[in-house]
């Protein structure tokens, strides 16, 4: 596989005891201690009321993080090309149609029926941000995050234009949490760019290997990055909160993961890369 660049100019993360980036950023970089929490997840300002309204945990989360990313890049959301990816989006909805389907009634709302279909988010999203841009929306089971990744920097490269990605995933109610035990609420999202600018938090560069995934120091972070499909972007979260040179290894496949190379833009160098 041909290697893939981005510059990454600016993260939004939420997640138990990870409130925003700059918290997140803190605790990664071991600069303050990790305690763990339920996710809060903010009503979601940017849409109208009525959209609000309707809106499940899945949705709230993926438009919290996209704000914040898109925010701390200083850029025109509209004008942002975009890749959501989940491992199993609504929960909570598709909990509640499941329900209505075993019932006796086996009727549901069509505001359920709306927000069980994938793109959703990235529905809302538009709504939100009033982005005409391309947008895609991607399920691969615990690899999402690594799939959504390695489609935006494609788009990065062949478009060569700015690219929002955000990942997310929802705790599921039983029964389904004993097949799927997911226990918390994730998401993340980062804005990659074909070129550096004054924003750039690091340059990345990605292949695919065969190498073991890379593991987290922190047992509770650890076991984090485990439990919940979006957590898998935590290793490269935490090199770039590092703000060091680091190479590290993202789930993805059974057999195939992702190397990823993190060279932050202020390391010596980061210029000629650009280049």
């Amino acid at each position: 596989m041909t290697r893939l660049s981005a510059f990454i100019e600016s993260v939004g993360l939420l997640g138990p005891g990870l409130n925003d980036w700059p918290h997140a950023a803190q605790v990664l970089a071991q600069r303050a201690a990790y305690a763990s929490a339920l996710t809060v997840v903010p009503s979601p300002a940017c849409l109208p009321s009525a959209e609000r309204r309707r809106t499940g945990a899945a949705v709230r989360v993926a438009l919290a993080v996209c704000q914040e990313a898109a925010a701390a890049s200083a850029r025109d959301p509209a004008t942002l090309a975009s890749v959501f990816t989940s491992s199993g989006g609504d929960s909570y909805n598709c909990h509640a149609i499941c329900e209505a389907l075993a019932g006796h009634d086996r009727q549901f709302s069509p505001t359920r029926f709306h927000n069980s279909v994938h793109n959703a988010p990235a529905g809302y999203w538009g709504i939100a941000s009033g982005a005409m841009a391309a947008s895609t929306v991607l399920c691969a089971h615990d690899g999402s995050f690594a799939a959504g990744l390695l489609d935006s920097l494609c788009q990065v490269a062949v478009d060569a234009t700015p690219t929002l990605l955000a990942a997310f995933d929802t705790d599921y109610p039983e029964p389904m949490r004993a097949v799927r035990p997911i226990p918390g609420i994730f998401g993340v999202a980062m804005v990659l760019a074909p070129q550096a600018s004054p924003r750039s938090l690091a340059r990345i560069e990605v292949q695919l290997t065969d190498a073991p995934s890379t593991v987290l120091a922190s047992q509770e972070l650890e076991q984090l990055r485990r439990d919940i499909p979006a957590a898998r972007a935590l290793p490269l979260l935490e090199a770039l909160a590092m703000q060091r040179r680091a190479s590290v290894v993202l789930d993805y496949l059974s057999d195939t993961r992702l190397h990823v190379d993190v060279v932050p833009s202020n390391v010596a160098g980061n210029s000629a890369l650009a280049s």
